[in-house]
């Protein structure tokens, strides 16, 4: 028996040892579905965002991304602890792969820790600028924490991405006040 997790460990080693690389073509594809998007209606705008997570969900990987379907799995069904173990498991062994980032910061965010998240957030954003997922969530970060102005910006930056996304907009709307107060 100790020999099989001592091979198991092994063979996880080598394979995350492997370098993590993201062809060439998919981040032209990203970047062109991110231009569609910022042009799309509402109706394509949720196709394209579909499309744009797909991509963004390919590490070159088949290890990485076992990591991350079983992370979001665990999220799925609400067991925080396991997504959190499998997302800092994928961070950890591919820490330029932003959507490990990504899953981390929801995990972490669902158990309540916010310093954690934000921190998540922060990876997935320095990786991938145009995170419209990331960008929402440290938004929703820094509404809960009392920050309306912080996340008015992060906001109105989902927006230039991502137009058509009501529950930002919703947000917007409601904080538009706070933040610039009122019309005599």
């Amino acid at each position: 028996m100790k020999h099989k997790s001592t091979v198991a460990a092994l063979f996880a080693l080598v394979l995350f040892s492997l370098p993590l690389t993201v062809s060439a073509q998919q981040t032209d594809r990203s970047e062109m579905l991110l231009r569609d998007l910022a042009q799309a209606d509402a109706k394509e705008a949720d196709r394209l965002e579909k499309e744009i997570r797909l991509e963004w969900s390919k590490s070159g990987s088949a290890a990485v991304d076992l990591l991350l379907k079983r992370g979001r799995d665990a999220l799925e069904i609400n067991d925080v602890k396991t997504a959190i173990e499998h997302f800092t498991a994928l961070t950890d062994h591919a820490p330029a792969f932003a959507e490990g980032w990504h899953g981390l910061a929801l995990a972490y965010y669902q158990a309540d820790r916010l310093g954690l998240t934000a921190d998540a957030l922060e990876h997935t954003l320095a990786l991938n600028p145009q995170h419209f997922g990331a960008l929402r969530g440290l938004g929703a970060l820094f509404d809960q924490l009392g920050k309306p102005a912080l996340a008015y910006d992060a906001y109105s930056r989902v927006l230039e991405i991502r137009p058509h996304d009501p529950d930002v907009e919703a947000a917007m709307k409601r904080l538009e006040t706070q933040v610039r107060g009122t019309e005599l």
